[in-house]
């Protein structure tokens, strides 16, 4: 069981959920919070890495038939940790304002109602698919996260980059609503079959 819990896809998953406090830490390198162009870049290249490992820890489990318990209840709440405490940070610096916030609280929404979803479906021995739309969306919130991580550091080398990150960031939010409505269908159904 232990050399299942430090099999190389999970160490991976270990990495992102590391990965969180070290972006953080950039942000706050002069012990308040400020985002320098350096600590912008840096954040990036860790997000970057962290995000690649999203897609290869899972990817890795089922080729080399590694997959763990410990995997996958932390595999979701690695990309949730490093989702949720960027756009967080991304907010709180002013890189995103406005109504642009509303995008930001609409994904965090949604993956607090979905986590608890899958946790009481869990409890009833269901479990509900990740669609190929949900991947999008995923892949498309990373995306949009990157843009917004470079901010003012990018936008001293491509004008459009924090504009670029918020257009993606509402994309994501609305297949976000549209994937979420989708779990909520599927879900509810079983919660209304069990109350009955």
């Amino acid at each position: 069981m232990a050399s299942r819990a430090y099999n190389i896809p999970n160490l991976l998953t270990y990495g992102r959920i590391l990965a969180v406090p070290l972006i953080v830490v950039c942000f706050f390198i002069e012990g308040r919070l400020s985002s320098s162009d350096t600590a912008r870049w840096v954040a990036l290249w860790i997000f970057v890495i962290a995000s690649l490992t999203d897609f290869l820890d899972g990817y890795l489990a089922r080729i080399w038939n590694q997959t763990s318990n410990i995997g996958r209840m932390l595999d979701p709440i690695a990309d949730k940790l490093l989702v949720s405490a960027i756009l967080l940070l991304v907010a709180a610096d002013g890189t995103i304002a406005g109504w642009s916030l509303w995008a930001a609280i609409i994904i965090l929404c949604r993956e607090i109602l979905v986590s608890g979803l899958r946790e009481y479906l869990a409890g009833l021995k269901v479990s509900v698919p990740v669609t190929r739309i949900a991947k999008w969306k995923t892949t498309l919130q990373l995306v949009a996260i990157a843009f917004l991580l470079a901010g003012p550091a990018g936008d001293a080398i491509f004008p459009y980059t924090t504009w670029t990150g918020i257009a993606l960031l509402w994309i994501a939010a609305i297949l976000t609503i549209y994937t979420g409505y989708d779990y909520f269908r599927a879900g509810l159904k079983h919660v209304v079959d069990d109350e009955e």
